[in-house]
């Protein structure tokens, strides 16, 4: 049997649905007679050529173009075999079939299979094989999906440049510098006796420390990036009839939850992606926190808390017109006691005072008064929400990034700071110093793919589109 990475794979490379054009991908080593058996003759290398696809009897599937890309110029640096046919589900279907049956069938004189061991890719295979054959490091790769998946235009240009390799060519600067830091000091240990004072004439300390700045410009862009890609999740939560699905409905600028006077209203979770200066916010409309009067309302109470505690942040809303009622009030300081006691002191929890067009807020000492009916203080509030998320409205030169990557650039810095440490010790601890900067240098290796273990690649391209 071959390897598994040495087997010839096929998928429909587009989008399920009906669509003008649907492509169905071959990629392996040796794609001549398949090539021939699919499209009746031999194609020219990068040139597109309208022909019909037949089937075992020669009967046509569809016509289309194919397009024939020899290794190594071809995204997955083997050799690749495109057809672009009509974007029926149907016929992309009975295409990829034909693609498998034609694999098995023997060449014009009788030689052995068309192209033996083809199968269907797994999801992000293909990918995954550019990244095998050196076509993208992983950070590139990873790029192809968040350009997909992307949904504003500042996260499509921050993946676009991830692709272009504007974040692997930093990281590799970085690796760079440490690597010759690393050899000062392994310079050090292996000519204890010479007069050459090795690091001191470097400027090593210089060196660390220019490398920490690097790297904070670097760790700064990166999580700008990740919070491009992965947002940050907000839960509106309050008493019913508080204002909450009014709330989500003005800041999504559409009627997502319905409104009414009725206490208990929404029984259950809303959730609706929001986009701020392109930053995805994860807003969710929660049941009312009461003591639930039937059990299915008793059950969305215990969904919001639970939202509410895997939350990034807290809206808890106070309705400015029930201020003055002793029981709202009472049940308002028990809900404030509970998210203190069950919210992470880390997560914020911001005050808002609904229903202001109604009611002249009195001297609120923290928190943001608005009125989703008419607008008021929602302008503060997504300014609030941004400076929660961290995002400095600075997307020129930001690529896309990811929480991995964020927490590997983490230890990069931990292990920087153990070396600056040991720097100082000299002697005593110059091992220790190599040491720290070899687990440095590993974990910027992570990012890039060269140091990443198996098990982790898996979960990372088990997550594409089966065509990428």
């Amino acid at each position: 049997m071959l390897a598994r990475h040495q087997e010839p794979i096929v998928a429909i490379a587009t989008a399920p649905g009906r669509g003008a054009v649907g492509i169905v991908r071959i990629s392996g080593k040796g794609l001549g007679l398949i090539t021939q058996a699919l499209c009746g003759k031999t194609l020219k290398a990068r040139e597109a050529t309208y022909l019909a696809f037949r089937d075992a009897q020669g009967v046509a599937i569809d016509h289309g173009l194919a397009i024939l890309f020899p290794a190594p110029h071809s995204f997955t640096g083997e050799d690749v075999l495109e057809l672009q046919a009509h974007g029926g589900p149907v016929i992309l279907q009975l295409l990829l079939a034909r693609c498998l049956e034609a694999s098995r069938e023997r060449g014009p004189r009788g030689e052995e299979a068309c192209l033996v061991g083809l199968r269907l890719a797994q999801p992000g295979e293909f990918s995954e094989r550019a990244f095998l054959n050196g076509k993208l490091d992983l950070a590139q790769a990873e790029a192809i999906a968040d350009l997909i998946d992307a949904s504003t235009e500042q996260a499509a240009r921050s993946a676009s440049r991830s692709l272009a390799g504007e974040f692997s060519r930093e990281i590799h600067a970085l690796r760079d510098a440490l690597i010759h830091l690393r050899m000062l000091v392994e310079a050090t240990l292996d000519f204890p006796e010479e007069e050459i004072d090795f690091l001191l004439k470097a400027d090593a300390r210089g060196q660390l420390l220019k490398l920490k700045q690097t790297l904070a410009v670097v760790m700064n862009k990166a999580r700008q990036g990740a919070l491009l890609r992965e947002g940050i999740k907000v839960v509106i939560a309050g008493q019913p009839n508080a204002g909450k699905s009014s709330l989500l409905n003005a800041l999504a600028g559409a009627e997502l939850a319905i409104v009414t006077p009725i206490a208990g209203t929404t029984r259950d979770k809303v959730q609706q992606t929001i986009q701020m200066e392109g930053v995805p916010l994860h807003v969710i409309d929660t049941a009312g926190l009461r003591d639930g009067l039937d059990e299915v309302e008793k059950i969305g109470i215990a969904r919001a808390w639970a939202e509410i505690q895997a939350a990034d942040a807290v809206l808890f809303l106070h309705d400015l017109t029930r201020l003055h009622m002793p029981d709202y009030a009472a049940a308002d300081r028990v809900i404030a006691q509970t998210l203190t006691e069950k919210v992470l002191p880390a997560v914020p929890v911001i005050d808002i005072w609904s229903k202001s067009d109604a009611v002249t807020p009195a001297g609120e000492s923290h928190g943001i008064s608005l009125s989703a009916k008419t607008g008021a203080g929602l302008d503060n509030l997504r300014r609030k929400l941004l400076q929660i998320a961290g995002w400095q409205g600075t997307p020129d030169g930001v690529y896309m990034a990811r929480e991995r990557h964020v927490q590997a650039l983490i230890r990069v810095l931990s292990h920087l700071d153990s070396a600056g440490d040991h720097l100082l010790a000299r002697a005593q601890s110059l091992d220790l110093l190599a040491e720290e900067l070899r687990l440095a240098q590993n974990s910027l290796n992570e990012i890039t793919g060269e140091f990443t273990p198996d098990d982790l690649l898996g979960e990372i391209f088990s997550r594409f589109c089966i065509g990428k």
